[in-house]
C-alpha cells in the first residue's frame, strides 16, 4: 500500500512539473510572437551578385536580427527607383546617388537623402566578341560597344572610365539606343562588337556565346557611392533608429563578405540565384571580389561624393554642386 501511495505521488508531482513546463513554454513563444518586426519596402533597381551584402543580410538574418521584415521589390531603373520612393510606394530606394541628387536639383522639398553606401565603383564588365588576342582600350577605335541609354550611370561610367585612360571617345562608335534590360540580349543577337555588361548577365553570356570579359568599368572609373540606399528626408528624420537598424544589418553584410572567399559567399546568397549554379555564382562575386568592389563599411565620404559629381558635371546633367551636407546623412559612423 505504501508503494502505490509513492508511485501515486511521483506520478502526481510529475504531471505538476509538465504542466509547469507548459505554461513556461506557452509564455516564452507568446513573448517571442509579440516582438513585432518592423515592415520595410525596399525598391532595387537590378537584381545582381554586385549586391552580394545585400543578398547576405537577409539570407543570414541580418534584417530580422534587428527587427526589420523587409520585403525587396525589383524596380529597374533609378528614375523608376526615386520615383517609387517619392510616392511613398516603398520605404527606401536603392540605385545610384545620381538619382538623389537630380531630385534635388529639381526642387522637390522632401528630397530623397542618402543614408548608408554598398558599392564603391561601377560593377560593369566590357565583353568582346574577339577572344583570340589580349585586350587593350584601343582596340574600341572603330568598332561599336553597346553601353545602355544616354545619361545612365552605366553609360557615364564607361565615358568617365575612357576619360581616365586618355581613350579618344570620338573613336568610337557608342551605341545608346539599347535601353539596360536589352543589352545581352542584342549582343547576343549580334549587335556591336562590344558590350558592358554586370554580372551575373556577363557570365551568362559568356558561357552561351562566343565572348569573354576583358576589362572592368569599375576598375578604370573609380570610386564613387555608385549604388546606396536613400529615404525622403521626412521619413529618415521620423523613422531614424528603424534606419540605423537597416544600416546595421547592411554592415555586418559587408563585414562577411570581407571576410570571408567568393565560394563561402556564393552559398550563402544561392537561393537569391536559383538559375544559377553555385560554380558560376562563385566565380561571379570573385570577379566583384577582384575589383574591390564594396565599402568595407556603408560610411560615404565627401570625396566620393564630389567624384560622383565630377562626372555628372563633365556630362552636363547639373548646373551646379549639390551640398554633401544635405544629401548624405551617414548612419554608421566611424
Amino acid at each position: 500500500m505504501k508503494k502505490k501511495i509513492i508511485t501515486f505521488l511521483s506520478l502526481i508531482t510529475l504531471l505538476l512539473a509538465t504542466i509547469g513546463l507548459y505554461f513556461v513554454f506557452a509564455k516564452t513563444n507568446k513573448n517571442d510572437d509579440s516582438k513585432k518586426l518592423t515592415k520595410i519596402k525596399l525598391a532595387e533597381v537590378t537584381h545582381s551578385a554586385f549586391y552580394a551584402p545585400l543578398y547576405v543580410a537577409i539570407e543570414n538574418g541580418y534584417f530580422k536580427d534587428n527587427g526589420i521584415d523587409l520585403e525587396v521589390i525589383l524596380t529597374p531603373g533609378a528614375d523608376k527607383v526615386s520615383a517609387a520612393v517619392l510616392s511613398n510606394t516603398v520605404d527606401i530606394g536603392f540605385a545610384g546617388t545620381e538619382s538623389a541628387i537630380y531630385v534635388y536639383q529639381g526642387g522637390e522639398e522632401d528630397y530623397l537623402v542618402t543614408f548608408a553606401g554598398l558599392t564603391k565603383r561601377d560593377g560593369q564588365f566590357i565583353l568582346a566578341r574577339d577572344c583570340s588576342k589580349e585586350f587593350n582600350l584601343e582596340d574600341l577605335y572603330g568598332k561599336e560597344i553597346l553601353v545602355g541609354r544616354q545619361g545612365g550611370m552605366p553609360a557615364l561610367n564607361f565615358l568617365n572610365a575612357m576619360k581616365n585612360s586618355n581613350i579618344d571617345i570620338s573613336k568610337i562608335n557608342v551605341n545608346y539606343a539599347v535601353d539596360f534590360a536589352s543589352l545581352s540580349g542584342s549582343f547576343i543577337g549580334g549587335m556591336g562588337d562590344f558590350v558592358d555588361l554586370f554580372e551575373p548577365t556577363a557570365t551568362s553570356v559568356v558561357k552561351n556565346s562566343k565572348a569573354c570579359i576583358v576589362e572592368s568599368i569599375g576598375k578604370l572609373s573609380g570610386e564613387m557611392p555608385y549604388t546606396a540606399f536613400y529615404a525622403r528626408k521626412s521619413f529618415l528624420n521620423k523613422n531614424n533608429e528603424t534606419l540605423k537598424d537597416f544600416t546595421n544589418a547592411i554592415n555586418k553584410g559587408l563585414e562577411f563578405v570581407k571576410n570571408n572567399d567568393a565560394k563561402t559567399i556564393a552559398k550563402v546568397i544561392l537561393p537569391e540565384f536559383p538559375d544559377i549554379s553555385l560554380e558560376d555564382l562563385t566565380v561571379i562575386v570573385d570577379n566583384y571580389k577582384k575589383y574591390d568592389s564594396w565599402l568595407s563599411d556603408t560610411f560615404i565620404n565627401e570625396q566620393s561624393f564630389n567624384n560622383l559629381q565630377d562626372i555628372l558635371e563633365d556630362n552636363k546633367l547639373i548646373d551646379k554642386r549639390m551640398p554633401y551636407s544635405k544629401l548624405i546623412n551617414n548612419l554608421y559612423e566611424k
